[in-house]
C-alpha cells in the first residue's frame, strides 16, 4: 500500500502534499491557520449552494427569500446562521494568517509567491464578503451597497458611468441585486483556484518556521503528526462556531439588517460588517472623496509591497525586539482603527482615526524599512565587536 501510494500517477501526488510532505519541526499552532482557512471555505461554499437553492434575487422578494429560509425551509436557519457565523471567522482567521506570516517574515524570498496569492485571495474574499452582505437586503445591506458602489464616482471622468453601470440604472435596483448575486456565486469558485495556486506555491519551498532560519536540518512529515495538529485546532474552531451558531448567531451582525431595505430612509450610521471596518475607518478618515477611496484600497495593495520595504537580512521578528514592539503597535493600530468605524464621524473620533491612518501607512512606509535597517547596522557592529 505504501509503494502504491508513491508510485500511482494520482496517488503520488495527495501524497507528496497531504503526507510525506516534509515540514520544519519547529512550526507552531499559528501555522495551523491555513486549514483552518481552508476548512472556512468548504463551509462556505457548501452552505452557499443550498442557501442559493431557495434565495430569489429579486430586488422585492430578496428579503422575504431570506425569511422564507430561516423559518420555513427544514434547517434552514441553521445553513443561513452557519453561512453568515462561518463569514466572520473566514475573516477572523485570514486576519490572524497575515499577521501571522508578517511576524514569521513569511513573505519574504523565496515565498513571495505564496505572499502576493494570498494578498490577492485577501482582496477577494472581502469582494466576496460584501456582495454576500448585500444579498441579504435588509437596511444595512441596502445603504452599504449604496455607498460603497457610489465610491466608484470619485474616479475622474468615467466615475459615474461605472456607478451606472454596476447599478444597471441610477440607483441600488433589481439589476443591482441580479449582478452581485451572481458574482458572489461565482467569485467562492474563484477563491478555491486561488487557494490551490496559493497551495502549489507554498509546497515549492515549503512552510518557513518561527526562528526566522532554515527548515532544512529539521524536518518531518506532514503525516501523522502537523495533520493530527491541525484536525486539534479544526475541532476548537468547530466548537466556537456552534456555540455562536446556537447560542448567539447575531452577536456579529448589525440589528439594522434585519429590516428590510428601504432607500427613502437613511440609517443614523452607516456601518459595514466588523471585518471591514479598519478600511471603513481610513475611507471616513481622509476629508477628500478621491483621497479616501485611494488611501482604503492602498491599504490593502500596499501589503504586496512588503517583501520589498522590508531590508532586513534575516526573516520574522522572533529575534528583533524592536521590530516586535512595532508590529503589536500596529495590531494595536489595527484594532482601535476597526473600533472607531462603527463610531460616529464626529470629534474625537475623527482626529483619532487620522492619526491612527497616518500611523497605518507609517508601519509599512517608514518603520519597517527604518527599524530593518537600523537592526541591520546593530547586527554588523554586533559582530565587528566580536
Amino acid at each position: 500500500m505504501v509503494a502504491e501510494r508513491k508510485t500511482h500517477p494520482y496517488l503520488s501526488l495527495m501524497n507528496s502534499y497531504l503526507i510525506d510532505s516534509p515540514q520544519p519541526s519547529s512550526i507552531s499552532y499559528w501555522y495551523n491557520l491555513g486549514s483552518l482557512l481552508g476548512l472556512c471555505l468548504v463551509i462556505q461554499i457548501c452552505s452557499g449552494l443550498f442557501l442559493a437553492m431557495h434565495y430569489c434575487s429579486d430586488i422585492t422578494l430578496a428579503f422575504d427569500s431570506v425569511e422564507h429560509i430561516m423559518r420555513d425551509v427544514n434547517y434552514g436557519w441553521l445553513i443561513r446562521y452557519l453561512h453568515a457565523t462561518g463569514a466572520s471567522f473566514f475573516f477572523v482567521c485570514i486576519y490572524l494568517h497575515i499577521g501571522k506570516a508578517i511576524y514569521y517574515g513569511s513573505y519574504r524570498k523565496p515565498r513571495t509567491l505564496v505572499w502576493v496569492i494570498g494578498v490577492i485571495i485577501l482582496i477577494a474574499t472581502m469582494a466576496t464578503g460584501f456582495l454576500g452582505y448585500c444579498l441579504v437586503y435588509g437596511q444595512m445591506s441596502h445603504w452599504g451597497a449604496t455607498v460603497i458602489t457610489n465610491l466608484f464616482s470619485a474616479i475622474p471622468w468615467v466615475g459615474n458611468d461605472i456607478v451606472q453601470f454596476i447599478w444597471g440604472g441610477f440607483s441600488v435596483s433589481n439589476p443591482t441585486i441580479h449582478r452581485f448575486f451572481a458574482f458572489h456565486f461565482v467569485l467562492p469558485f474563484i477563491l478555491a483556484a486561488l487557494v490551490v495556486l496559493h497551495f502549489l506555491a507554498l509546497h515549492t519551498h515549503g512552510s518557513s518556521n518561527p526562528l526566522g532560519i532554515t527548515g532544512n536540518i529539521d524536518r518531518i512529515a506532514f503525516h501523522p503528526y502537523f495533520s493530527f495538529k491541525d484536525l486539534i485546532t479544526v475541532f476548537f474552531l468547530v466548537l466556537i462556531i456552534c456555540l455562536f451558531v446556537f447560542f448567539s448567531p447575531n452577536t456579529l451582525g448589525h440589528p439594522n439588517n434585519y429590516i428590510p431595505g428601504n432607500p427613502m430612509v437613511t440609517p443614523a450610521s452607516i456601518v459595514p460588517e466588523w471585518y471591514f471596518l479598519p478600511f471603513y475607518a481610513i475611507l471616513r478618515s481622509i476629508p477628500n472623496k478621491l483621497g479616501g477611496v485611494v488611501g482604503m484600497f492602498s491599504a490593502l495593495l500596499i501589503l504586496l509591497f512588503l517583501p520589498l520595504l522590508d531590508r532586513s537580512l534575516y526573516r520574522g521578528l522572533a529575534f528583533k525586539p524592536l521590530s516586535k514592539f512595532f508590529f503589536w503597535l500596529f495590531v494595536f493600530n489595527f484594532i482601535l482603527l476597526g473600533n472607531i468605524g462603527h463610531l460616529h464621524v464626529e470629534v474625537p473620533f475623527i482626529n483619532l482615526g487620522i492619526y491612527c491612518t497616518i500611523a497605518y501607512f507609517s508601519y509599512f512606509l517608514i518603520i519597517v524599512p527604518t527599524i530593518s535597517t537600523l537592526e541591520n547596522i546593530l547586527f554588523y557592529l554586533g559582530r565587528s565587536n566580536k
